[in-house]
């Protein structure tokens, strides 16, 4: 018989699978810790606003505040840490392939501390990105106690970068399947890491459900659309296709915009757009924050079709803004608002002339979120199952496929190239460094490799 201390033996699958479990608790643990702190943030901000009414002086010091968090977030990013800048997906990646830095303990304190202020700020950015960032430096942590092999050590990366997206949404399939579809071309394949990326995953989001007690957090009950509505689903995905690859390109651009800014007066842009900020937050709050909790308002609120674009624009523009700034933050998130505004816009629209119940209205936000993910992120598995865990509208899978299927044909055939791919080869082009330029590889082919 196996003693324990075999059992658990360095290099064994059972120590491995337990550091991956440590991982994955740990991770939901600080990223509970976070997304708590930032919501005690939000909602004093809040009620100071509120407490302010609605004249000059709200105006006044909501622009204050907001534009020197955002500073605050901006200059604690570049002198601790200047790799936590955006999601840190595109430098997770990049680690995986031995070309960015791993400094941990850093990263998780700019992380942390500059994704408070700069997402309690109001900035249009999701709170994923930094959970997943910060996932991926706890397992760098807990990889150091142990020589490991450089398989296990990128595996147990991944792991932890999924349990920071399973926290951040208490969507542990999507999580997993984003692995396996975003870093195909990073991730050593194989029983051990993947099944450390399932453990991870799974107790990432009982840790977050446990300390929160939330379900699906953007659930919406809709239960039913006819079948002849597919075909304008699917038009709709065609839409998004189109918006998904405009959005990529936009989002490089504006970074390379700002690069271009001396590097001694980077700070102004982040000034600027915490500024701007802080005057939305009183004049048109819809078009800030990360848009976690922005899906049911714009469903119950029934916005008119105009509004509804003007809301697209303003949120996709922020978001650019925002990311472009060099603070803490993803795009997760926010993609999911905006698509929600069109897809939105797309049903009432709809609705309108078409003979539709108001239910498809929803339908259409549902669909849309996934379909603008697989288009930009160009992860159709991940946008369908991210949806459906998010919204826990299980009896839409088959609009959700049939938007994310033609929205990731479509930025195909336009020539868009997946967002985090373009942000990793931007990030390597101003360190000097190269991508691997390896033939693109689908799961299947890379499951025989083994750690």
């Amino acid at each position: 018989m196996t003693n324990g201390k075999t059992l658990f033996a360095a290099g064994s699958d059972a120590a491995y699978f337990l550091k991956a479990a440590l991982v994955g608790l740990l991770v939901g643990s600080l990223a509970t810790g976070f997304h708590t702190g930032l919501d005690f943030l939000i909602a004093h901000y809040a009620a100071l606003r509120a407490s302010l009414g609605t004249g000059a002086a709200s105006y006044a010091i909501s622009v204050a505040i907001s534009a020197l968090c955002v500073t605050g977030a901006f200059l604690l990013v570049r002198r601790v840490a200047p790799e936590a800048a955006g999601s840190g997906i595109q430098e997770i990646e990049g680690a995986m392939e031995d070309k960015r830095p791993l400094n941990w303990a850093s990263v998780l304190v700019a992380k942390f501390f500059g994704g408070l202020l700069a997402l309690g700020s109001g900035l249009v950015l999701g709170r994923e990105g930094p959970t997943i960032h910060m996932g991926a430096m706890t397992a760098e942590a807990l990889s150091k106690s142990h020589d490991i092999s450089p398989d296990d050590h990128k595996g147990l990366l991944a792991a932890g970068a999924a349990a920071g997206l399973a926290a951040a949404f208490n969507a542990p399939l999507a999580a997993i399947l984003f692995i396996v579809e975003e870093t195909r071309r990073q991730f050593p394949f194989g029983y051990r890491t993947y099944m450390a990326v399932i453990i991870a995953s799974l107790l990432s989001a009982a840790v977050t459900e446990e300390l929160t007690h939330i379900g699906p957090p953007l659930f919406i009950e809709v239960s039913y659309v006819p079948v002849w509505s597919y075909l304008l689903l699917a038009v709709l995905g065609i839409v998004l296709g189109a918006l998904g690859v405009s959005f990529n390109w936009a989002l490089i651009a504006v970074m390379d915009l700002f690069q271009k800014i001396p590097s001694g007066l980077r700070w102004l842009p982040a000034l600027a757009i915490g500024g701007i900020t802080g005057a939305l937050l009183n004049a048109l709050p819809e078009a800030t924050g990360g848009g976690e909790n922005l899906v049911h308002d714009l469903i119950n609120k029934q916005f008119g079709v105009i509004a509804l674009l003007l809301l697209t624009l303003l949120r996709f523009g922020g978001v650019l803004f925002s990311y472009a700034s060099g603070v803490p933050g993803g795009i997760f998130a926010p993609m999911l608002s905006i698509a929600t505004c069109a897809g939105l816009a797309f049903g009432v629209a709809s609705v309108e002339f078409l003979p539709l119940d108001n239910d498809f209205r929803a339908a259409c936000a549902v669909a849309a979120m996934g379909g603008f993910f697989a288009a930009s992120v160009r992860a159709p598995l991940v946008g369908v199952v991210l949806v459906m865990e998010l919204t826990g509208g299980y009896a839409l899978i088959m609009p959700v496929l049939i938007t994310c299927t033609t929205a990731a044909l479509t930025a195909h055939q336009l020539g868009g190239r997946p967002i985090y791919e373009q942000l990793l080869e931007r990030t390597l082009r101003l360190a000097g460094e190269k991508p691997d330029k390896e033939p693109d590889k689908t799961p299947v082919q890379l499951g025989t490799r083994e750690s």
